[in-house]
């Protein structure tokens, strides 16, 4: 899977991560380099129905959905490993966490994860969500590989 064709759709992503509608965050991946860096795309429709809809706002995406994706692409890049295939891996933490602005239906997420750091069964990569340019998330994640059962 390391030979992966861009852009990877749903379809593709669905292929490496075990999570599933609704649990799966990102909608497609449009760059890619093995343990480098990883850049996908969420985009946020007025029909999740995990959106924050509090009276006399615009509905929002919440946080730790938008930390939740941010993680899911991270992982796509770890799982695309050949070595990796088998494995599940595992959200350990999180790091100066920064939340910068909501995200809101309509909006376009570009993800961008990068690995800091990168050994067999655990590794640190810093991710970032923005939206038109406009950072929205940042910040640290801890993640551990163990076998898929």
């Amino acid at each position: 899977m390391t030979n992966l064709q861009l852009p990877l759709d749903y379809q593709a992503i669905e292929r490496i991560l075990p999570h599933r509608y609704p649990f799966l965050l990102v909608d497609r991946i449009v760059e890619f380099q093995l343990d480098q860096r990883i850049v996908g795309i969420k985009n946020v429709s007025d029909n999740e129905s995990s959106l924050s809809r509090a009276p006399g706002q615009r509905p929002a995406l919440p946080p730790t959905l938008l930390t939740e994706a941010v993680a899911q692409v991270g992982a796509i890049l770890i799982l695309s490993k050949a070595e990796n295939h088998n494995k599940l891996i595992f959200f350990m933490g999180i790091e100066r966490a920064r939340y910068r602005g909501p995200v809101h239906p309509g909006d376009v997420v570009r993800i961008e994860a990068v690995v800091k750091r990168l050994r067999s069964r655990m590794g640190v990569l810093k991710g970032s969500a923005t939206v038109n340019g406009r950072e929205v998330l940042s910040g640290t994640m801890t993640f551990a590989l163990g076998p898929r059962s």
